[in-house]
């Protein structure tokens, strides 16, 4: 069942938006060579404290972190380590949800770590742009599979694999939500969008095969082939006339054209 979100609530998510952004907006300048990604999910951990909230995430199904920290081959769920340490070169995605009075919302970032080529620069870039086009269809009676659909054709078109066993869902008092959105699709099938609904797109790309395994440590999913990953994420509340992202400052949202 989808849940619409009161006006209520959806104020609730913002608060919690707000703190996922204040943590990326420590991060930019805190991911550097020689940082641990042990010391990643401390930073978010210490700043989702400082603005009143906790980390959804830790101890979710047995999750012992703070934050998701993936590197490189590493799509999703990366176990932090201090053993872990980054370094010229590397793509590190910290994927975080932040709860905070109740409520949560979910979002993940990929940053290149000081000297990249432009193959990891154009992962990252490539997948926010999956993202960013994928909102240009965001409003009322749109169906999910329309954006599932144009995120796949974004990737493919520059090269890329989306991941198939991972996906989007919707969000409020619980992580996990209905509907789950895969990163792929038909134009013009599944559930429509309304007003009020809350939930997290989540474009997850290979540079090569689409063949996943999971990690002895049950969480971390690498690509098989060892080569790059990128994930990019935000929650959203669908409004009237289109969307609001709920996981940027203004002043990201000002820079990336979201401005209201």
């Amino acid at each position: 069942m989808i849940i619409i979100k009161s006006p209520r609530e959806i104020k609730l998510m913002r608060e919690a938006g707000v703190v996922v952004g204040e943590v990326f907006a420590a991060l930019e300048t805190f991911i550097k060579p020689g940082v641990s990604t042990l010391e990643i999910s401390e930073l978010v951990e210490k700043v989702m404290v400082e603005h009143g909230a906790k980390s959804a995430e830790k101890g979710y199904c047995g999750y012992p972190a703070a934050a998701c920290v993936s590197v490189n081959e590493e799509l999703v769920h990366g176990i932090p380590s201090a053993k872990r340490i980054l370094r010229d070169g590397d793509i590190v995605s910290v994927d975080i949800v932040a709860e905070k009075n109740g409520f949560l919302a979910d979002a993940c970032r990929t940053y290149a770590v000081g000297i990249c080529g432009e193959r990891q620069k154009r992962i990252i870039d490539v997948t926010t742009k999956c993202f960013d086009e994928a909102m240009k269809l965001i409003k009322p009676g749109v169906h999910l599979g329309d954006i599932s659909h144009r995120i796949e054709s974004v990737a493919k078109e520059n090269g890329y694999q989306v991941a198939r066993e991972y996906t989007g869902h919707g969000i409020g008092s619980n992580m996990h939500e209905d509907p789950y959105i895969p990163n792929y699709g038909y134009a013009g099938e599944g559930p429509i969008l309304r007003e009020g609904m809350t939930l997290c797109f989540e474009p997850m790309l290979l540079e090569g095969k689409n063949s996943l395994r999971i990690l002895k440590d049950g969480w971390t999913a690498v690509a098989k082939d060892g080569k790059l990953t990128c994930h990019y994420e935000n929650t959203i509340v669908v409004t009237s006339t289109g969307f609001e992202i709920l996981t940027m400052l203004e002043k990201e949202k000002k820079e990336r054209g979201y401005a209201i």
